[in-house]
């Protein structure tokens, strides 16, 4: 599953790129998912979400962390995403 990503920030590539690791009816990954649409959108920051019951080693390695906020491919946040700290990590 592919989410909203806004544009590339004016004058080149955007310099993150966020992923929302979910699975249907979590009511927090609802939640993360409003808050990343809100930052990245504010940003220019391009984000998709991926199902973690479509892969294998993604339901093994965070069926308990879910929702998991990756930044550029690394973990940042898992279970709630803080706005605060996640426009501090894409603003760097």
């Amino acid at each position: 599953m592919t989410g909203a990503g806004g544009p590339a920030r004016p004058g080149g590539p955007a310099k993150h790129s966020v992923t929302l690791l979910s699975k249907p009816g979590c009511h927090l990954c609802d939640t993360a998912r409003e808050v990343i649409i809100k930052v990245t959108a504010d940003l220019g920051v391009p984000w998709d979400e991926r199902d973690i019951t479509q892969s294998a080693a993604d339901l093994d390695a965070y069926w308990d962390k879910i929702p998991v906020t990756l930044i550029d491919g690394v973990q940042h946040d898992f279970w709630r995403v803080s706005e605060d700290r996640l426009r501090s990590a894409l603003s760097r």
